[in-house]
């Protein structure tokens, strides 16, 4: 053999058990279910290395319906989740857990873990998977998404949603100005279990549309008690107080609801005119897109008909 040719396949040799060397790896990971491959994620508590394609991932509370928009797939969250109408189809082989289901989640195999920085337990969930948190309120529900499509590594997505949300929110906001009056106030009340809550611009219900999107008018009672703190707890005595020219409804099937019984409540401007749309309760305390879409649909057939 020529001297210079046992280098050459020493050389060949080499190269090919690198190259067998990394599919093998490659292969390991998908036979394992993960993928190996990684993003680094700048989070509220600095930067998380996360999976570039996550495909088992477990939202402790209110983000399932962001990482379902993007198309991700969700294998465990919380009730309140799963028992949305808007999320149940898509969460119906997801399982239900919650902070303290320690040793379930394990079970599941998740590749990232979603919550929000009040969760319990954080310390172990991190020792399971990657595990990202975001303090609820302290970006705007659309930004909110931006961040979480950062975090799947879909954020070209979730921005294009973003934009083309904006523009139907607020074209829809145009045209219910022109039909009811630029002055006309509309306002968000819930009736849960025995209590009666009134909110601001920022506490789910359709309020981000309404008031941040569709630029339409609160009472200045509500301003007052409820646009800092985003929620008011009422007594039905001082409901009317808080009634706008419109009065969104929403309504747990379980709640006490004798107040809509009540001459107060039946002499309310709103109630009279029959300007009160009575939303479904469940579920409308998330501000995902999957639920920002229904109540859009929502607002645009109880507002214009459509």
């Amino acid at each position: 053999m020529k001297k210079w040719l046992f280098p050459f396949l020493l050389l060949v040799l080499i190269v090919s058990a690198c190259s067998n060397n990394s599919v093998e790896k490659k292969e390991n990971a998908k036979n394992n279910g993960k993928d190996s491959e990684t993003i680094t994620y700048q989070s509220e508590n600095g930067p998380i290395k996360v999976p570039a394609h996550p495909k088992r991932v477990v939202v402790l509370s209110a983000f399932a319906g962001n990482v379902l928009k993007l198309g991700v797939n969700v294998v465990g969250t919380d009730s309140w989740s799963k028992n949305s109408p808007i999320l149940k189809d898509e969460l119906k082989h997801a399982a239900e857990i919650s902070e303290d289901n320690i040793e379930k989640i394990i079970e599941l195999k998740p590749d990232l873990i979603i919550g929000l920085s009040t969760a319990k337990n954080l310390d172990k969930f991190k020792q399971i998977a990657p595990t990202v948190t975001y303090t609820w309120g302290k970006v705007d529900y659309l930004t909110q998404h931006v961040e979480i499509g950062k975090l799947l590594n879909k954020e070209k997505e979730a921005r294009g949603w973003v934009d083309d949300f904006k523009k139907r929110a607020q074209t829809t906001g145009a045209e219910i100005r022109a039909k009811i009056g630029e002055n006309a106030t509309v306002s968000v009340i819930e009736a849960y279990d025995k209590s009666l809550y009134v909110y601001g611009n920022n506490w789910a219900r359709g309020t981000e549309i309404l008031y941040q999107a569709m630029k339409l008018k609160m009472p200045e009672k509500v301003k007052q008690m409820a646009l800092k703190s985003g929620y008011y707890t009422l007594s039905a005595e001082v409901l009317p107080e808080y009634a706008g020219d419109y009065v969104i409804l929403s309504k747990y099937a379980d709640a006490d609801t004798s107040f809509q019984k009540t001459e107060s409540y039946k002499n309310i401007p709103a109630v009279k005119n029959h300007h009160v749309f009575e939303m479904v309760g469940n579920g409308a305390s998330l501000n995902d897109p999957l639920t920002l879409e229904e109540q859009l649909k929502f607002f645009q057939h109880s507002f214009l008909g459509k």
